[in-house]
């Protein structure tokens, strides 16, 4: 059913789809002077449940919080407004989930907070909890928001994911285009995707144009992407995950991320149903291992400079670490040496070349074991270089199973089919604004 849709004609109510079925006139005048949308106060009662402006402000901090840059005042208006539109979803997911007696429970919400707060930010809860202080949020916020996308993934799992079906005829066929491009790029893409309708688009068009401003300035996209994001893939920070572009099933999608390179932003991009932005998170060659996806084990060697101390000095220094750094015999001697010259080491025995700085990648990449990069830091605070210890090639890239391309068109379809549960949730709701 569209969006547009008006149900219920058995309590005598008319059923129509499409803006021309409520003859709207061009002209028009309003029998009262229409209130402005974007100055009403953040509060609403949702089917009895009540989010208040604190709830809303909370919400906000925590997004600001993961901004690189600031956010001009106008922006933070239209991300107050989303951000409500955000809670009053999550509101009627949670309704929904105990009315049809399946409820996410406090305690579910206090594991998944625990693990958030261990797996994204590294802190344990109480501190997790102060973090959240210092900013301006709470804890409730972010439970809130666990607690929404545990009732609707229950939902999704229950009354939509069983009524979706993928033929294995289609599953082969794609496979089969899959293997046939063996050796060709794959792609790891993050998405951003904004529902709309011919009677929004405009509106919906004009939204997207925003958001790609604020990502260019510095703003997060996995933060956006959680907010705005009417894609199931909004619970990962619009991560798509690694695929191929056959798997993309939009034409428009698949056409701009091939021109695309690690790191870039394109969109918005007109698609079936709205609009998508696209990040292009990273690339690699389909069936051939990436050398970038080798496990590296590396020694940080630094020396740190007194403040104050004289620049002769500090040359003079610098000078002495190099030399003890070129004549240590590996890793092995390298601690007793960078001892005997006051110099400091850390250890990283597993890191992937992808997660270290572009700047360092290649120059790792040619170094054989017991081998140190060339001196970096920042003089005169310190002086630094990473010696390479050991090293695990990648095997070769299989590419996705029968498996993966399953569940990636079960993954497309339900998400399909989740949009149109929630908007029929959003019509039936009775919504108060104080």
């Amino acid at each position: 059913m569209g969006a547009l849709a008006i149900a219920g004609a058995a309590q005598g109510q008319t059923t129509v789809t499409g803006s021309d079925a409520f003859n709207l006139p061009e002209d028009v005048s309003f029998v009262v002077t229409p209130t402005d949308p974007n100055i009403r106060r953040a509060t609403a009662r949702v089917n009895g449940n009540i989010i208040t402006g604190t709830d809303v402000d909370h919400r906000v901090a925590l997004i600001l919080a993961a901004q690189e840059v600031a956010v001009p005042a106008e922006e933070v208006a239209r991300l107050r407004l989303q951000v409500l539109r955000n809670l009053i979803d999550e509101t009627l997911q949670v309704q929904e989930a105990a009315a049809q007696e399946m409820p996410v429970s406090d305690e579910e919400v206090e594991q998944s907070y625990a693990r958030y707060a261990a797996e994204a930010r590294g802190m344990s809860v109480s501190e997790m909890d102060a973090y959240l202080a210092s900013i301006g949020s709470s804890p409730g916020s972010i439970k809130r928001q666990i607690r929404g996308e545990l009732a609707w993934d229950r939902l999704l799992r229950r009354n939509v994911a069983p009524f979706v079906n993928v033929s294995e005829g289609e599953v082969t066929e794609l496979w089969q285009r899959l293997q046939a491009s063996r050796g060709t790029t794959e792609y790891r893409l993050g998405e951003i995707f904004l529902a709309a309708t011919p009677a929004n688009a405009e509106q919906v068009r004009a939204n997207a144009d925003q958001i790609i401003q604020q990502l260019r300035a510095g703003g997060s996209f996995v933060a956006y992407a959680r907010q705005y994001s009417q894609a199931s893939s909004a619970v990962q920070g619009g991560d798509l995950g690694w695929l191929q572009l056959a798997q993309l099933q939009q034409p428009t999608l698949e056409a701009a991320a091939q021109q695309m390179a690690p790191g870039q932003l394109v969109g918005p991009l007109e698609i079936p149903g709205g609009y998508s932005i696209l990040l292009m998170i990273d690339q690699r060659t389909m069936g051939m291992a990436d050398p970038r996806d080798a496990v590296l084990s590396l020694k940080q060697i630094s020396l740190e400079f007194p403040a104050g101390m004289p620049a002769a000095e500090v040359e003079r220094r610098a000078a002495e670490f190099l030399t003890a750094v070129q004549g240590m015999r590996g890793c092995g001697d390298a601690d007793a040496a960078a001892a005997a010259i006051g110099a400091s080491t850390v250890n990283n025995d597993a890191i992937q070349v992808r997660q270290l700085p572009e700047a360092f990648q290649s120059i790792l990449l040619q170094l054989n074991v017991g081998q140190a990069t060339p001196p970096f830091g920042e003089l005169p605070q310190d002086i630094r270089v990473l010696m390479l210890c050991g090293r695990d090639d990648p095997g070769e890239v299989a590419g996705p199973t029968v498996a993966d391309i399953m569940a990636s068109l079960e993954e497309d379809r339900i998400n399909r089919r989740a949009q149109r549960y929630r908007r029929d949730l959003r019509r039936d709701a009775v919504i108060e604004y104080n």
